[in-house]
C-alpha cells in the first residue's frame, strides 16, 4: 500500500482516500514516512539550496 500527505488537509491519505494530485506530496512506503513528508521536504529544500553544483542564474 502506498501512502500520501494531502497538504491541503494536512493528514496522511491511502489509496482508499486520497485528495488531487496538485494537493499531495508522495507516494510514501510508509504512514510514517508520510507524516514527515514536510520535514522530508524542507530537508530536500535546504540540500538543494546548498549544492554548490546547483545555479539559480
Amino acid at each position: 500500500m502506498s501512502y500520501w500527505f494531502c497538504v491541503r488537509h494536512r493528514r496522511v491519505e491511502d489509496e482508499d482516500n486520497i485528495c488531487p494530485p496538485i494537493d499531495r506530496l508522495g507516494p510514501y512506503d510508509t504512514r510514517e514516512e508520510a507524516e514527515r513528508a514536510l520535514e522530508t521536504a524542507e530537508q530536500r529544500n535546504e540540500d538543494w539550496d546548498n549544492d554548490p553544483d546547483w545555479n539559480d542564474d
